[in-house]
């Protein structure tokens, strides 16, 4: 697929969510149609990105590594939009993260010529997709995180019969109990760190961890958590150091979900015989979100102190009333297949009555109690306001990244709810 398909592809009524009466418009084409949201312009269900509320949250996590010193490469798997990664590095990001070797040659697709895969990469057909890009992008530098020996062992024996090819570069990942990938002890970090140096394959460039599953909302157990994690990856980190087992003159530390980044952030650049780039790889602040993460990140305000001006959240799904068929209960025309529930169910955020000048806080005790693929149950309270069949409700989310994987493009909007740009996914 070419670059400018990823750019700029052109839309029509097979994206959902496109007006199926308007003609096929490219995706910058789009902020010139003059639509706007709230008139109905568009059909329902609807995610909308806010353009103001997008670059506030640039800039902030932007500012937030900079004073620390540290780097950004965000997660992209957040949004798998090439216009939001190229908004990600305009704004200074040092590079994006990944998944996996797919979402790799989106990122590729889209600019991104310094990347990490946040992940084990280890079968034979991603290690000769991984060459591949290196020799289809000129310039890409792509480190994947290795965590056992038997992972190595894999990668050494498809090197072993390949020629012509470059070894990857790498990362140790250090893990804890119960998390997710990562080694849990350093007797096994030493070991598969000596065996990295020795390894023809690869070139060990630095440490990484993800403390993103340990998190609790809790200052004092979240810190308690994060000191201990960070001082083993550092620990780590300066046993390489000393024995010479870093391949570059600059050693890479990582780390950094979305939820208690603030407590890696400080501790990303230890003190070692040669230069280190802390990176933090922060996905979910581009939009934010009303509900898990807005939680936790009140608490990293908190502790950073932030009284105003913190991340916003600046994307919610519009729906449509489409039946109100007993007292205290309203359908909406919204559902699993449109709108993040893994973490938590949708909040009624703001709603609008087509006899007002504007969209209206939603009022206390409306809640989603329930989802089904295409519809959302609306319960209110019986002595308080009602919506009606035809009314507007825009929903707020818990955990951006499972609502951008339900649309294939989402328009931008501006306070009016004029459409003034679109993004497209890649997912």
């Amino acid at each position: 697929m070419s670059n400018f398909a990823f750019l700029d592809p052109v839309l029509d009524a097979s994206y959902k969510g496109y007006p199926s009466t308007q003609a096929p418009r490219r995706r910058s084409e789009v902020g010139a149609a003059g639509w706007n949201v709230l008139r109905g312009d568009l059909a329902f269900p609807l995610p909308v990105l806010h353009a103001d509320l997008l670059t506030h949250n640039l800039g902030w996590m932007q500012n937030f590594v900079r004073e620390r010193n540290i780097d950004l490469a965000p997660h992209g798997k957040t949004t798998m939009s090439p216009q939001l990664f190229r908004r990600q590095l305009d704004e200074g990001a040092w590079g994006l993260t990944f998944a996996n070797v797919f979402q790799l040659r989106v990122g590729a697709e889209s600019g991104v010529r310094q990347a990490l895969i946040a992940n084990q990469v280890i079968t034979p057909g991603d290690l000769a997709t991984l060459h591949a890009l290196r020799q289809e992008f000129e310039g890409l530098r792509a480190v994947f995180l290795v965590d056992s020996l038997a992972q190595l062992a894999e990668i050494d024996a498809w090197y072993a019969t390949q020629t012509g090819v470059a070894p990857f570069d790498v990362l140790l990942e250090v893990g804890f109990m119960g998390g997710r990938t990562g080694l849990r002890d350093e007797a096994s970090a030493q070991s598969l760190a000596a065996a990295l140096h020795a390894s023809p394959a690869v070139r060990l460039c630095g440490v990484e961890c993800y403390e993103g599953g340990g998190a609790t909302g809790d200052t004092d157990n979240d810190k308690r958590f994060c000191d201990a994690l960070m001082a083993r990856v550092v620990a780590i980190a300066k046993l390489c150091d000393t024995n010479g087992w870093f391949a570059d003159d600059e050693v890479l530390m990582s780390a950094g979900g979305s939820a208690i980044f603030d407590l890696v952030a400080t501790q990303l650049t230890p003190h070692l015989s040669r230069p280190v780039r802390g990176i933090l790889r922060s996905g979910c602040y581009i939009t934010h979100d009303h509900g898990f993460y807005k939680r936790l990140v009140n608490v990293v305000n908190h502790r950073i102190g932030c009284v105003a001006g913190g991340l916003q959240p600046a994307l919610e799904v519009w729906a449509a009333v489409q039946s109100c068929p007993e007292p205290g209960l309203a359908i909406l025309s919204v559902g699993r297949r449109d709108i993040s529930f893994d973490v938590a169910l949708p909040t009624a955020e703001q709603y609008f009555d087509r006899a007002t000048s504007g969209p209206v806080p939603a009022p206390a005790g409306w809640e989603i109690t329930a989802l089904n693929d295409q519809h959302a149950y609306l319960r209110y309270p019986a002595d308080g306001t009602a919506p009606r069949v035809g009314d507007l409700i825009a929903l707020g989310i818990s955990h951006p990244c499972t609502t951008f994987d339900k649309w294939r493009w989402m328009p931008v909007v501006d306070r009016a709810y004029n459409v003034t740009d679109a993004i497209v996914t890649c997912f």
